[in-house]
Parts: structure tokens; sequence; C-alpha cells
């Protein structure tokens, strides 16, 4: 492994502690080196926080150390552009920054390359492509908005041993058990928002929010809530659904743009009509929507049978979560997938198994379509940086 690799591995594992945090804005580490040593470290938090790059170069101006001719690693191209911070390329020229080695190019129209050209134009030497599929898969929804104008879109399904997701009575709770269910407060707060449909909430009432005390340690204390999506049928949600209460979580109620539905039966929430097909939202152009007017990155999808099986069925699934409980329902409980429209084996897809763990007594396995390529994150090894939470786990 070369010096530029060991400083960019480094640089990841600082992009990980605002993992939880930083939608709708990328994961991004920094880590600045003089003499073959990392003197200051940084790590984007929060939108609105200083970027990655100018944390570390706080970080070193607190300790009195000079940075003229040193190195920057950093897991995204630096920006070029203001937003809601300065350019981090101007605050590295200024630093004295003689070397800046990135990974990979930022996205965004706004930056695109033009960070390495003013970097470049001050005679900065510029290095890119050090693990740069490494570094895409921290990052998977914000390389999916800017580059496919949709968020990655994650599948969270948990079922018993024979696929079955609650008992013939409707019943469900619990199919795992405490580690499984805090593994995913933790996947809902890498999300930027959570999707469910109207007879799910009619059925099981969620709250759909992180509540976790790993979270809440992690990230200092910060939780953000990702944004609640439900997707309204035909028929009313309880008004007083949790889902539809004032908290720290905000709630978004989508409709069919022929429905009928009014702010008067959703309580707080807001309300967003979206084209349908088929009698039903259109998911693709939902997803459009809540990346165009959310800045939506990541979309998990908690949901029943037969909205899980939509996401599957069109192709709008980059990753399927499939929780297994150590449990048997029987063929008389509810299955976990409606129909796929099946009829001939070698119509059915076989998935690429990106990671296998074992929680308490269940198992989580992440999968996705065995020919994804780069944009769903990088290769398997480096996807699951991103979802182990910690060594102690």
């Amino acid at each position: 492994m070369s010096a530029d690799e060991v400083f960019m591995r480094a640089a990841m594992k600082a992009a990980l502690r605002g993992r939880f945090t930083t939608s709708p804005n990328p994961r991004v580490g920094c880590v600045l080196v003089r003499d073959g040593e990392i003197v200051s470290t940084g790590w984007h938090m929060r939108r609105g926080g200083p970027h990655a790059e100018l944390a570390a170069l706080n970080q070193a101006k607190a300790q009195g150390i000079s940075l003229a001719g040193a190195t920057c690693y950093v897991t995204l191209e630096p920006c070029s552009h203001f937003g809601t911070t300065p350019p981090c390329a101007n605050a590295l020229i200024d630093a004295g920054i003689g070397r800046v080695v990135a990974a990979c190019e930022d996205p965004n129209p706004l930056v695109s390359g033009q960070g390495f050209e003013r970097l470049r134009a001050a005679g900065i030497e510029v290095t890119t492509g050090v693990l740069a599929n490494e570094a895409r898969a921290l990052n998977p929804g914000f390389f999916s908005r800017m580059e496919r104008n949709r968020p990655f879109v994650r599948v969270k399904i948990a079922a018993s041993l024979d696929g079955r997701t609650a008992l013939s009575n409707g019943l469900s709770k619990w199919i795992t058990q405490p580690a499984a269910r805090e593994d995913v407060h933790r996947l809902r707060a890498l999300s930027s928002a959570v999707l469910t449909g109207a007879g799910t909430v009619r059925a099981d009432d969620p709250q759909l929010t992180v509540r976790s005390a790993h979270v809440s340690q992690e990230s200092e204390g910060l939780v953000r809530q990702p944004l609640r999506v439900l997707l309204a049928g035909k028929q009313p949600v309880p008004v007083d659904a949790q889902i539809l209460q004032q908290t720290d979580a905000s709630t978004l109620v989508v409709s069919s743009e022929d429905s009928e539905l009014t702010s008067m039966a959703i309580g707080g929430a807001a309300l967003m009509s979206c084209p349908g097909r088929d009698g039903r939202v259109d998911l693709s152009q939902l997803l459009q929507k809540l990346a165009a007017d959310y800045s939506c990155n990541e979309v998990l999808v908690e949901a029943g049978a037969t909205l899980a099986s939509q996401f599957l069925v069109e192709g709008l699934c980059d990753e399927l979560w499939w929780y297994t409980g150590a449990v048997l329902l029987g063929a008389d409980a509810r299955a976990a997938i409606g129909p796929l429209g099946l009829l001939d084996m070698a119509a059915v897809e076989r998935l690429g198994m990106r990671a296998l763990t074992r929680l308490g007594g269940d198992t989580r396995t992440i999968l996705s379509d065995s020919s994804a390529s780069a944009t769903a994150g990088a290769t398997n090894g480096s996807q699951t940086d991103l979802y182990h939470w910690t060594t102690e786990d």
C-alpha cells in the first residue's frame, strides 16, 4: 500500500465521523500531512458547518502548526464556490498547502473539476483518483443525486426464516431482536428520508424516527431526523397516527395528482402531489422530486410487501437490506414480498451479496443487483465500511 493510500484511508475514516449528520452534503474527511506524519484531521459534520478541509486547517492553526508545503489528503474535490461556507480551494491556497491528493472529483456541477483547476492555477500539485471507488462508497446517495437525478434507494425488510413479516392476524412485534432493531435506527440515521405506505401506518402506526443512543454518541449529540415520506392511499390515515404528529422529524405526505386529499386530513404534515401511474404514485417521478426539491441523497423504504415489491419490480431498489429473525411463522403468515409476476426461472434475477452480518441471534444481509455499476458505490469490501458501526458491535 502506498503512502498516498495510507493517508487517504485515514481521511476516509475521518469522513465516517459525520456519516449520520452531513445530509444533504456529502460525507468528507481530510488529513493534513507534514514530513510523513498526520498533523491534523478534519471531517464535515453538518450542512452549514466547516467543510473537512477547513476543520483540519483550523485544528492545525489552533495548535500553531505551519502548513507551508504540507500535503492535504481529502476524500472529495475541494469546493470552489461560495455556498453556506467559503471555497475550500481558496483556504488551502491561503494556508500554503504544497500538494493536494483527492480521491475523486466532485460530481456537483458547481464544482466538478473547478476546484482542481483553481489549485493548479495557484501552483499546487494535484493528484486525483487515489482510492476513488472506496471514496465514492462513502456517498452513494450524493453521487446518485448528482449523476442520476434521484436518491440511492435502500429497501429494508425484516422477516422470519420462512420469509414472513407478520402473523395471519397482522401481529409482527417482534420478529427480530433488539440488536437488529437498533441496527435499523442507524440505517435510518444514514438516510435523508424514510418512505412508507398508508397501509403500514394503519397497521403498525410507526414513528419512523431515529431513537439511538449510539447515533447520538457518535454524532456528538447531534441527531438528524430523516424526512418521513408517506404515500397516501385511497383509504384515509388516522389523523392521530404518530407519523403525522409534529416532532423534530418532518413529514411529507405524497398523493397522486388526481387525489382529493386535503391538508386538513394530514395534520401538521406537508402535502405534495406527484404524477400517478396505474392508480398509484409514479415512484420514479417521486424519487426525482425528492432529489430536486428536498435534496434527498439516500432514501430508506420501510413498507409492506406491496410497496416494497413495487420498488423491486420497477428496478428502483439499489440495495435490499434483509433482516432475518430466527423464527418460523408458517405458510398462513403474511409474505414479505408481493407478486413479482415471474413465470420463467430464466427471468429470475440473482442478487449479489454485499455483506452478511450477525446481529445477536438475527442476521442482516445486504444485497444488490449483481451487475450494479460504480454508481451504487464501489466494490463490496469498500461499500461495507459505511455500514460498519463500531468495532465493539
